[in-house]
């Protein structure tokens, strides 16, 4: 079985030199999803535009991988989820969130503009479901109990204004292979969202933990 997650004896000089590299492209793709939504130039200005994207398109395709990012792995379990479409390093469409752990679970301040419109000047319900699911995920992984998501629910209080954002989420209880956490989303004036959602060990990961070959360690995030 094909999981996506994949070995990779990059050590963290070369990671860096990596990311060095594509996350100014990955930004730079991400300024012009925003600038194409928002622009109002001639419409002569928007047909070069066009093709010249169209031309730099074709250069970055001449040599790409044969299917999705996947998840690099280190031996520890941890690896790069840069094709994430949260918090992915190469992936334009995620805004991206940093997500960083303490002893009551995982937190993240991040900006979500135009390109995550819903209803006008405000946050695309999806989007936030989007955002939460990865952040409930991040909170089960970060505690060592990984596992996919099964269910998640969500209470929208009040909607989500465009801008700047933060996210947190924390494990709520445990049983075996089963996982319950808990989120919330908001802005300065306080919450927007709630989340709450369950996580269970998927079998691949149960199988490779009771084989112990060491091959392919359990991942603690599963992006």
């Amino acid at each position: 079985m094909d999981t996506g997650y994949r070995m990779d004896d990059l050590d963290p000089e070369q990671v860096e030199v990596e990311r060095a590299l594509y996350g100014p492209l990955t930004q730079a793709i991400r300024e012009l999803v925003d600038a194409g939504i928002r622009t109002t130039v001639a419409p002569d200005e928007v047909r070069r535009a066009q093709a010249e994207i169209e031309a730099i398109t074709a250069r970055l395709r001449a040599s790409q991988l044969p299917g999705p990012y996947g998840v690099r792995l280190r031996t520890d379990g941890r690896g790069r989820a840069w094709g994430n479409t949260v918090v992915g390093l190469r992936n334009a469409i995620a805004p991206p969130l940093v997500v960083t752990a303490d002893e009551r679970g995982v937190r993240s301040d991040f900006h979500l503009g135009a390109p995550y419109e819903g209803p006008p000047t405000s946050v695309h319900g999806g989007v936030l479901a989007l955002v939460l699911d990865q952040l409930l995920g991040e909170a089960v992984g970060a505690a060592g109990k990984p596992g996919m998501t099964a269910t998640l629910s969500l209470n929208y209080r009040r909607r989500t204004p465009l801008g700047d954002l933060w996210a947190t989420a924390w494990i709520e209880r445990v049983d075996g292979i089963k996982t319950w956490a808990r989120g919330e989303m908001g802005d300065a004036e306080g919450v927007t969202v709630e989340a709450e959602g369950l996580f269970i060990l998927p079998r691949w990961a149960r199988e490779a933990l009771t084989d112990g070959d060491g091959e392919l360690p359990t991942p603690r995030f599963f992006e």
